[in-house]
């Protein structure tokens, strides 16, 4: 999980360069293309053999996967790296009160306590402006939600489908949906008709060739270490590590010129580490 948390916070990084110069679609589109030519290849290679069945869940995951990506992609490029990422790992939460409420998966106390203070230090490492207009919450909320829904149905999928084919779902729908908005920015002209509606370009240079390929391949690696992280594990003892996203995309922040973290960062970054430490470092049923 923590390679999967690396590998997300690098593809965050290059969605705020690129998102200077291209619109959310495309992002998506280019994000996913590089990694379906690797998961075929792979799939010719050495075929799946699985149960399947649950082919309506396939493809819900694909497509709710996809939606939260496009929320998330927007809000790098509108809202900074800090807070999107701040919004995105709400999800933990949402995925133990989902698991509690509708699976066995249920969290021990421990694990329910480890959460609470992972997220608290979220809150202390990136402070959220709470005076941001409404639209930017909802855009936040969203995407928590989209993102839990998504990864409890890996959980489920993992019991039916080779972790390739889901990957691929989500992939595949991540190359149609942008297809169908680039359909939509041929008849809405204006750059108001929404962040679902986009213009195809060509990459404007060999440097953004070059970032559209690290995006697509920090994306398929951090997609199959995090696929296998949810199918190993139970859901509210993987999830918590990925606050560790927050740490590797303070340090990648750094590298790109951001200010060194103070005093209520460096609480915040004790609190999550102590989070995982505590969700971690005991089997299930030790105190």
């Amino acid at each position: 999980m923590l390679g999967a948390c690396l590998c997300f916070s690098a593809m965050v990084a290059t969605s705020k360069v690129l998102g200077a110069t291209y619109d959310t679609p495309q992002q998506v589109f280019f994000r996913n293309l590089i990694g379906v030519i690797f998961v075929l290849g792979s799939l010719v290679r050495r075929p799946a053999r699985h149960v399947g069945g649950r082919p309506l869940l396939l493809v819900s995951r694909g497509i709710i996967g996809t939606i939260s990506l496009y929320l998330l992609f927007y809000a790098v490029s509108t809202l900074g790296m800090a807070r999107s990422i701040t919004y995105q790992y709400t999800y933990p939460l949402l995925m133990a009160l989902f698991s509690y409420l509708f699976t066995a998966d249920k969290p021990a106390k421990r694990e329910v306590a480890a959460i609470v203070i992972g997220m608290a230090g979220v809150w202390f490492i990136f402070k959220p402006d709470m005076t941001m207009p409404p639209e930017s919450h909802m855009i936040g909320l969203a995407n928590a939600l989209l993102t839990t829904f998504a990864y409890l149905a890996i959980k489920q999928l993992s019991s039916y489908y080779d972790a390739r084919y889901i990957v691929l779902s989500f992939m595949l729908s991540g190359l149609a949906l942008p297809i169908l908005s680039f359909i939509g920015g041929q008849a809405f002209a204006s750059s108001d008709a929404g962040f679902f509606i986009g213009h195809f370009k060509w990459p404007e240079n060999g440097f953004h060739w070059l970032l559209f390929l690290s995006m697509g391949l920090t994306a398929l690696a951090g997609q199959v270490l995090m696929t296998h992280a949810f199918a190993a594990g139970s859901v509210t003892r993987v999830a918590p590590i990925g606050y560790s996203s927050i740490f590797f995309s303070t340090i990648i922040g750094i590298a790109l010129g951001e200010s060194i973290p103070d005093p209520a960062t460096i609480t915040g970054m004790a609190l999550i580490v102590g989070g995982g430490v505590l969700v971690t470092a005991f089997p299930r049923g030790e105190v």
